[in-house]
């Protein structure tokens, strides 16, 4: 077996990204895409999620009497007990209620070369709430717990044999938690809010903190339960945490819109003293098993699956700079043999034609004796997100596995520390994406958004520049996930250009393995 040395494609390939796209065969060229097929994502595997209420009901017809229950009380938190009451039904009857819910997930459309965000979708299910039977006098009456469950309006039907005999409704309401309640700037709080709705326009929460626009939280895989952590930021005191339900940002009068229900709540956090400055970090998302198959840069031109080559990766992710072992197996003997780096050049900017195009970087070289051969590679310096390690022969793909690279920050992240106020400073990223859902991050400052950076035209380099604001005292940076919905432009694509605070339960881009982190950092300013 042959050890060969990975030789790094460093400072070449931002020089070439704008060349590659003018003599790029056309069969690799991606262009502005003029059609596109929605894929509702199957939802990964979210620790504590609700299951559905009940198993779903069978089809059943309406009355032409229809009958009304008696629901007490008709509005309340998930889990309050509810009394339900029906009469004028058939003696001695089975009765089975049934409650409406939906199930949601995001909508994308996964492409060779990247994926597209177009979106949400609610789609209405009916299940098995509970069962009854009838006195004698065609009554029954019973109590259930109100499921966790979409926040909002919930029919119910008590259904005889088939046909819905008696209608009535549960409206559940929102609630948030915040905890700690208490610590000094830094401390991380976690916010639960529950009872978002199902629909569009009960979908997603906007979060404030003391008036200052956060993030959007979004529960379309967690049943409703949005779980964020922010940090605590501020003078010492009190400080409101405010969450109301949104598209992006908050719909300040709720109670007069026709969701009055859905108006949101607040919770005090305490910021006590303390001259600890936070530590950088970086909160990755949940692990969780991906759920498409689609993977991004696996260019189908010139590859040989026949081949019976075998490639094995030591890992499968990693930041720019990160080692990892590759051994290939099935070789042809004495044949030069490429490792390369399948990735993309290109730009979402005024995108009309030839917008971004596939291009490989070098890893490694050999002419093994043998049949197989080992190497150890680096994480070229390039976009993050999902490529391509392949091996060639005789310019054939003979074997191909897909790479994850993670964002990272450069050495601590931050050009400095400690400032003067009004000083600049600036914050330093690899790793950012390509795609809708990894090529944008969004910047916080004291839990207020200011904006976005975009790492694919600078080949995932973001450098932020900030100054330092906000008095004496420590002052913190945090990013988050970002859906980029600017261009290219698509229909009914809410939730884009601000922070995704649920990034590590409810993020499209979990479903097809993308690992996207929250980066925490923090700043001291001094007289």
């Amino acid at each position: 077996m042959n050890h060969i040395r990975a030789r790094l494609a460093a400072g070449v390939f931002l020089g070439i990204a704008t060349a590659l796209v003018s003599f790029v065969p056309a069969s690799l060229a991606a262009t502005s895409p003029s059609s596109t097929t929605a894929v509702a994502l199957p939802p990964p595997a979210i620790p504590g999620v609700a299951p559905l209420p009940g198993p779903i009901a069978a089809p059943a017809k309406p009355a032409s009497d229809m009958g009304i229950l008696k629901v007490t009380p008709d509005q309340a938190v998930a889990g309050t007990p509810m009394h339900i009451s029906g009469s004028h039904l058939a003696a001695n009857a089975s009765v089975e209620l049934t409650w409406s819910s939906a199930n949601n997930t995001w909508l994308v459309d996964p492409q060779p070369d990247s994926v597209n965000y177009l979106g949400r979708s609610s789609t209405p299910v009916t299940v098995v709430l509970a069962h009854a039977t009838t006195n004698a006098a065609g009554a029954f009456s019973t109590t259930v717990r109100a499921p966790q469950d979409w926040g909002g309006v919930h029919d119910i039907y008590a259904v005889v044999n088939g046909v819905e005999h008696a209608h009535g409704g549960f409206i559940i309401t929102r609630s948030v938690t915040i905890s700690p309640r208490s610590g000094p700037v830094g401390t991380p709080i976690t916010v639960t809010y529950r009872g978002i709705g199902a629909s569009l326009y009960e979908g997603g929460a906007s979060l404030l903190y003391d008036n200052h626009y956060v993030g959007e939280m979004m529960a379309n895989w967690t049943r409703g339960v949005a779980r964020v952590v922010i940090r605590a930021s501020g003078t010492v005191g009190p400080h409101v945490i405010q969450v109301g339900d949104a598209i992006s940002f908050l719909y300040l009068n709720l109670p007069q819109s026709p969701l009055p229900f859905a108006k949101g709540a607040t919770a005090t956090f305490e910021v006590t003293a303390d001259t600890t400055l936070p530590a950088p970090s970086i909160d990755w998302p949940d692990e969780v098993a991906p759920t498409v198959s689609a993977r991004t840069t696996l260019a189908p031109t010139g590859s040989a699956p026949a081949s019976g080559a075998g490639l094995a990766l030591s890992t499968t992710r990693g930041a720019v700079g990160a080692s990892f072992q590759a051994t290939v197996s099935g070789l042809a003997p004495g044949v030069p043999t490429q490792l390369v780096w399948s990735t993309v050049v290109g730009s979402r900017v005024n995108c009309k034609s030839v917008c971004w195009a596939f291009t490989s970087i070098p890893l490694a070289t050999a002419t093994p004796s043998g049949t197989s051969l080992s190497s150890t590679l680096t994480v070229p310096d390039g976009l993050g997100g999902w490529h391509v390690v392949q091996v060639e022969q005789d310019n054939k793909v003979l074997a191909q596995v897909p790479f994850y690279l993670q964002e990272s920050l450069v050495g601590p992240g931050l050009s400095a520390i400690t400032l003067k106020e009004g000083q600049a400073f600036t914050i330093h990223l690899k790793g950012v994406g390509w795609t809708q859902l990894d090529n944008t991050i969004a910047v916080d400052y004291d839990n207020s958004y200011l904006g976005y950076g975009c790492g694919f035209n600078s080949n995932g380099d973001v450098v932020l520049p900030l100054h330092a604001t906000g008095g004496p005292g420590i002052h913190l940076i945090d990013i988050y996930p970002m859906i980029y919905t600017e261009s290219p432009s698509f229909a009914n694509t809410p939730y884009g250009m601000v922070p995704v605070l649920t990034y590590a339960q409810d993020e499209p881009a979990l479903a097809l393995g993308y690992h996207l982190p929250a980066i925490r950092l923090a700043i001291r300013i001094v007289g």
